[in-house]
């Protein structure tokens, strides 16, 4: 659904993301890992035509993403950034009705519901919590896929500021919308979350794809060493793969 040759971001002398390729299926969830500034969410803007290339394409279905208009790439993708910044006294309802004209007042519920808000939909934008606004802003780009038949959802690290029981939420949502036969990426910080979750791994490192695989592949010990620069434990528990940071060969201090 979404093909990527020879990607480059450069912000002046600096490569923020290097000659990557890299295509998204329909029907699979793809999880982008990778320490700080590895270029993970300049590769999810690159990928949603929101980030000037500095060479290469990015195509949605067949199509040439920074030729679109704005309407035509919200037809054929829908992104979830870090953070939405909205000062606004816009309800959340009305946040989710951002959508598009096809949002009616019980559609917006209905999202606000699936993501476990809609006893906040009356409430102010501006006065919940981070992970409360991350919540609100998924029921919208959820609504947008509404309108949109077969577009991709492109999330960026959507469970950063969530608690466990949310976060679960929201890549179970991720994988009900690869079921509806739609390319997913997600942005993750926690390997053992992307390790369950995603059908594909990238493990990406200073601007490049090191890994891209199935998450036992991906994962390993070896790679994240190569990535991260520290070592990792990669354990199987009850509910899948597990993956820690391998204290034991941390230095005292």
């Amino acid at each position: 659904m979404i093909v990527a040759r020879g990607v480059t971001v450069r912000v002046g002398p600096t490569t923020l993301v290097g000659g990557i390729d890299l295509d998204l299926y329909a029907g699979e969830v793809t999880a982008i890992v990778g320490p700080n500034g590895a270029g993970k969410s300049t590769l999810l803007g690159a990928l949603a035509g929101d980030r000037k290339l500095s060479a290469g394409t990015v195509t949605v279905r067949g199509l040439p993403v920074h030729l679109m208009s704005f309407a035509e790439r919200a037809r054929a993708r829908a992104v979830l950034p870090q953070r939405s910044e909205l000062s606004l006294a816009f309800t959340a309802r009305e946040v989710v009705q951002l959508a598009g004209e096809h949002v009616t007042r019980e559609l917006a519920d209905a999202y606000l519901d699936t993501v476990e808000m809609q006893a906040f939909a009356d409430r102010e934008y501006p006065s919940l919590s981070g992970g409360e606004r991350q919540r609100i802003q998924l029921a919208r780009v959820l609504a947008q896929l509404a309108g949109s038949p077969g577009a991709a959802l492109l999330l960026d690290e959507p469970t950063a500021a969530l608690d466990p029981k949310h976060q679960r939420i929201v890549l179970a949502i991720a994988r009900r919308a690869a079921a509806e036969d739609r390319a997913v990426a997600v942005v993750l910080h926690d390997l053992t979350l992307a390790a369950r979750w995603a059908d594909r791994v990238v493990l990406m490192s200073q601007g490049t794809v090191l890994a891209d695989g199935e998450p036992t592949l991906a994962l390993a010990p070896d790679l994240l060493a190569r990535a991260y620069h520290t070592s990792f434990e990669v354990l199987r528990g009850v509910g899948g793969l597990v993956i820690a940071h391998d204290r034991a060969h941390e230095r005292p201090s």
